[in-house]
């Protein structure tokens, strides 16, 4: 496979929620070889209610081991398998890999909130309160149309290096699509599911591994349906790529989502009726007059400065005097800071429809963010209730809802940055050419109006500049939804979201 290009650094999507851990050190060069664990699992039996359907399944809880060519054990993957019982053709089934991103992030998220035949109940736009939590059925399961697979990264849950592994072999773009196309596989093969219809569904960086994923396994002669990229991160080169913040496209790529963010706060000078127009128009100002007046630079004339600040205070809400100060160049964190600074209050990055209390309303940025520590620790305690109740799966080791301490530490394709190495990669070649040799492959992209971490409208201009053939652009399909980052934080959203999910699957799996 193609090598993935190293652009530009980014910071972490979900360094916000949990600490880091930094135990079970992973083999050094020279290190004696860690043990290999003997692959286990545990198998439980349950049924759910979805559209008036009852459908029975089994619930996996697992981990398999990844070798490389000498047959030499490197890595043990934790996963957790959803399948249909009773199913008489496996061929007609679809089966979808899902998983989170970070780098350094377990896949609790996805597992226990979106997709899944179980969901954590949090409260939408407030922090949680503590527990007792309440696990409910997930009546938006895609256990109807298709088996469920959701893998921890290696570094993260319980998925670990082992044997002769190293560092090396899992943290950096391509070692980790390998070791995910490897583990892939391996279920695949052990499962019989060659036959079946398959899909790949990712969220943040995890966009980033199923559009580099989909190419290396297509490479392997391991075709796939459909892929669906939730929160999508594909380009760090259309991204801040840290201070100066110099480029002017980044800047333009975020304008819909402080618009769209400013309207659901009713902080608009005039608040449109039609939250779809009204971000259309924003998408058209900040790639036409908008992009405009940042190509001039300091070039720019002062009539000129005056009235792109007007226009950029009727999308923002913020005042023509700071957006003046600001040289016409609002920052996402420094938009999540100002917006309500009247209110004394901040807006989660993750999610703008949380609302956050700093020590002062004098800061320049934030000082958390409440969209992420409003839902980590309920998410935590639920998991590991549910893995010892009802998947009764059974360890000593320490599952790490997130670790980006070692991963991010070890990470390559990277810069260091305040002692973290952040991912560096585009993978938009990936994706494309897996596109153009499959031209049966299906794209659906999900995002969020109200998150700040992959803005809606920079995911729309990567797919849009691929370089894909027009014969196939109709293979890609988008949804938007009042959410954030975690669209299914919204369960209303999360509705939204399965409707749109469940007709593409109907489209991609199409005998």
């Amino acid at each position: 496979m193609k090598k993935v290009l190293a652009l530009l650094p980014v910071l972490l999507i979900y360094a916000v929620c949990m600490p880091a851990y930094a135990d079970d050190a992973p083999a050094k060069s020279g290190a004696p070889e860690l043990p290999v664990p003997q692959e286990t699992r545990s198998v439980t039996q349950h049924s759910i209610v979805i559209n008036g359907q009852t459908i029975k399944y089994s619930a996996t809880a697992g981990n398999l081991v990844i070798r490389n060519d000498q047959g030499d054990a490197l890595g043990s993957f934790f996963y957790v398998a959803y399948t249909q019982d009773g199913v008489r053709d496996m061929s007609r089934r679809p089966v979808t890999f899902l998983f989170n991103g970070g780098p350094g992030s377990s896949s609790i998220w996805l597992h226990m909130g979106s997709f899944g035949p179980v969901r954590v109940d949090t409260a939408n736009t407030k922090a949680t309160p503590p527990p007792p939590y309440r696990l409910v059925s997930n009546q938006h399961s895609l256990l109807d149309k298709s088996d469920l697979v959701f893998i921890d990264a290696i570094g993260t849950g319980f998925s670990r290096i082992v044997g002769k592994g190293m560092p090396k072999d899992f943290y950096g773009t391509d070692p980790d699509i390998a070791s995910f196309g490897k583990f892939i596989q391996r279920y695949v093969t052990l499962n019989n599911r060659w036959q079946s219809p398959k899909f790949l569904l990712g969220e943040s960086y995890g966009t980033t591994r199923a559009a580099g994923l989909v190419d290396w396994l297509q490479g392997k002669g391991m075709a796939f349906n459909g892929v669906i990229l939730q929160s999508s991160w594909l380009n760090g080169f259309v991204d801040f790529p840290g201070p100066p913040f110099s480029l002017d496209l980044p800047y333009e790529l975020y304008l819909p989502t402080m618009a769209a963010s400013a309207w659901y706060h009713h902080k608009l000078p005039q608040q449109p009726t039609d939250l779809t127009v009204f971000l259309q128009q924003a998408r058209q100002f900040a790639l036409g007059d908008y992009a405009r007046a940042l190509d001039q630079g300091d070039n720019l004339s002062a009539a000129d400065t005056q009235a792109i600040a007007e226009k950029l205070h009727a999308f923002t809400g913020l005042p023509v005097r700071y957006i003046l100060d600001a040289k016409l160049r609002i920052t996402p964190d420094r938009f999540e800071k100002d917006l309500l600074r009247g209110d004394q209050r901040t807006m989660g990055r993750l999610d703008a429809r949380f609302l956050g209390i700093d020590h002062d309303a004098a800061g320049e940025t934030p000082d958390y963010d409440p969209s992420g520590t409003a839902i980590g620790p309920a998410y935590t305690a639920a998991f590991h209730w549910y893995l010892a109740n009802d998947l009764k799966y059974k360890t000593d080791l320490e599952y790490k809802v997130e670790n980006y301490h070692e991963v991010g530490r070890d990470w390559d394709n990277g810069q260091r940055i305040g002692g973290q190495k952040y991912p560096l990669m585009d993978v938009e070649e990936n994706l494309r050419q897996a596109m153009t040799e499959n031209p049966h492959l299906k794209v659906f992209s999900a995002n969020g109006y109200f998150d700040f971490a992959t803005p809606f409208f920079e995911t729309e201009y990567d797919l849009d500049h691929m370089g894909l053939d027009a014969s196939l652009k109709k293979n890609i399909s988008y949804g938007y939804y009042q959410s954030g980052h975690m669209i299914y934080l919204n369960v209303q959203a999360l509705a939204e979201y399965k409707t749109d999910v469940a007709k593409f699957y109907d489209s991609a799996a199409r005998e």
